[in-house]
């Protein structure tokens, strides 16, 4: 698929996408958020990258929210559909069975927000900004904001941010535990790249499994989590990879993970 809203570049087992409409501070229209299911589809189905890096174009967004032009003409039904179809791409990219880093430049609002929520860890630039501030529209989440905002930071919090519309910055956004580290505007990219390298480092099944036990055992009871990840704890045991890695630490030298 041509894209005419994002950029993507792989680097080294690395994907790099770039939401690049910063004229309109990478705001998520239809057509954005058609492309990031199409890219996150190719990624998933690529066996050479085996991470990705999410970000926004230039210093002031991140994603400062919806398309609100788009937003302003749609019906019940409309407004229905765009919700869902929007919830299924931040699935797709919550269920990728890669390590997904949102590094957040700037507004991370709305939408914007949302998609930064659905990555598996978010690393923020200090001039980050971060909220649902849908309310104030008259409108509210709809990309799995009231469901992913309260199992990162809590009920209590989430619905005082949900429904106050209040927008923080990146030093409260890392207190409550919405974003995992806050860095200076200019290392984001570098620490970004070094956090998803470090990950790669490690075994890529067992990161595969650790992502899917996580995501899953969310949707389950504690029982059913805990038979979800013996059952991942056993299939391990029969990799090459737990092999090498178990080899390697007694032999004091680094692991050369295979993936099988």
């Amino acid at each position: 698929m041509s894209y005419q809203n994002l950029l993507v570049e792989s680097r080294d087992g690395i994907a790099i996408v770039t939401i690049n409409r910063p004229d309109k501070l990478n705001a998520l229209s239809d057509r954005t958020v058609e492309e990031l299911d199409a890219a996150f589809a190719a990624i998933a189905a690529d066996p050479a990258t085996r991470g990705v890096i999410l970000t926004g174009a230039g210093e002031k967004a991140f994603v400062a929210g919806a398309d609100i032009a788009e937003l302003a003409t749609q019906s019940p039904v409309e407004g229905k559909e765009r919700s869902l179809r929007g919830q299924r791409v931040l699935d797709r990219i919550e269920r990728l069975g890669k390590p997904v880093i949102a590094a957040v430049n700037g507004f991370a609002l709305g939408g914007g927000c949302e998609l930064a929520m659905a990555c598996h860890v978010r690393i923020a630039s200090e001039n980050a900004k971060l909220g649902t501030p849908e309310v104030k529209l008259g409108i509210m989440c709809g990309y799995a904001g009231t469901q992913r905002l309260p199992r990162l930071v809590g009920k209590g919090r989430a619905l005082q941010l949900i429904l106050s519309g209040e927008m923080i910055d990146a030093a409260e956004a890392y207190r409550i535990g919405l974003v995992n580290k806050v860095v200076p505007a200019a290392d984001l990219a570098a620490e970004s790249e070094k956090l998803v390298r470090g990950i790669l480092a490690m075994g890529p099944l067992a990161v595969r499994l650790s992502l899917e036990a996580v995501e899953r055992g969310l949707d389950m009871s504690m029982e059913e989590g805990l038979l979800l990840e013996a059952n991942h704890f056993g299939l391990l045991a029969a990799t090459a990879d737990m092999k090498e890695g178990l080899t390697a630490f007694l032999e004091k030298r680094a692991p050369k993970f295979s993936g099988r």
